[in-house]
């Protein structure tokens, strides 16, 4: 039998935070900006705040979910698809 060794708790603790992070800054820096885009575009086309927003919500939960498949696809601590991030 081959000796396997664990992480500490500690290192799992610390990298599951850095990542944690990092998906959570992408998540609401992608809302903020499409919301921020959606304001652009509804504003001269007299559409709602809510439009503006709910473009925002959906850009957001796009980025979730590549950065939730980005962690399944490569353990790391980003949540970023590129290699080597």
């Amino acid at each position: 039998m081959s000796d396997t060794t664990l992480p500490s708790t500690d290192t799992v603790v610390k990298t599951a935070a850095t990542y944690g992070r990092d998906l959570l800054e992408r998540v609401l820096s992608t809302f903020l900006q499409a919301f921020i885009g959606g304001i652009v575009i509804t504003t001269p086309l007299n559409g709602s705040m809510w439009y503006a927003a709910g473009a925002g919500g959906v850009g957001a939960v796009l980025a979730l979910g590549k950065g939730l498949l980005a962690r399944v696809r490569d353990v790391t601590n980003s949540a970023s698809l590129a290699k080597g991030v």
